[in-house]
């Protein structure tokens, strides 16, 4: 997927997330606490076109030793198309009406690859839950999940404790709740590639990359 294309979807994760609930910077340790605040101003900070770097302190190679994933990793997609490695929504660029006004917050999206598989990381927060929900739309799309499939996995996300890795059944995509710093609340959600025939078996490897990506940024 081009980062275009990754645009917007975002944009289309905005807009559809009210249909669907119905039914920090650089890179290693040393970084803040996450909060709703820290990361609001974050987002705000980022130039509207987007950034060529990911605002906050992951490290996806690590993550992904640590997740017994292998290839060369990094900021960026496989494919360089040009377009900006991180953007941002909610904050100041709330519109009224959509689901980051109406509940407060803000979402940062970078965009990473491991070997031959794009990594979109997806850190969103909110003053009140679920935070997951504006990103409904962008689970469906990464997963190939049906209408039920969703409304099931966004439930078990919803529900999830602080720290618990919950994978869609496609085995590709993985939703963290983080712990924050102060009131708020906040998800990570991580998608590795296509849902394919073979992602599946790469949940327990999806699930660690989302946990290990998830304690970088507590």
């Amino acid at each position: 997927m081009t980062h275009g294309r990754h645009r917007l979807l975002i944009a289309a994760a905005l807009t559809a997330a009210a249909l669907v609930t119905g039914c920090q910077s650089g890179s290693g340790g040393g970084a803040a606490p996450l909060s709703l605040s820290g990361l609001t101003k974050t987002a705000d900070g980022m130039p509207d076109e987007g950034a060529k770097t990911c605002p906050l302190p992951y490290d996806v190679a690590e993550a992904a030793k640590a997740a017994g994933l292998n290839g060369a990793a990094g900021a960026g997609p496989v494919q360089d198309d040009g377009d900006p490695v991180a953007t941002a929504e909610g904050g100041k660029r709330a519109e009224p009406g959509t689901p980051l006004a109406e509940n407060p917050g803000v979402l940062v999206s970078c965009v990473f690859h491991i070997g031959e598989d794009d990594v979109q990381v997806h850190t969103v927060a909110t003053r009140a839950p679920q935070a997951i929900a504006p990103l409904a739309p962008v689970v469906q799309v990464l997963s190939g999940s049906s209408v039920d499939e969703l409304v099931g996995y966004m439930k078990k996300a919803g529900d999830a404790e602080a720290g618990d890795a919950v994978v869609t059944d496609s085995g590709n995509v993985a939703a963290v709740r983080l712990r924050l710093d102060g009131d708020g609340d906040a998800y990570l959600l991580v998608g590795l590639g296509d849902a394919g025939a073979g992602a599946p078996g790469r949940g327990k490897q999806v699930a660690a990359l989302a946990g290990a990506l998830a304690g970088q940024v507590r």
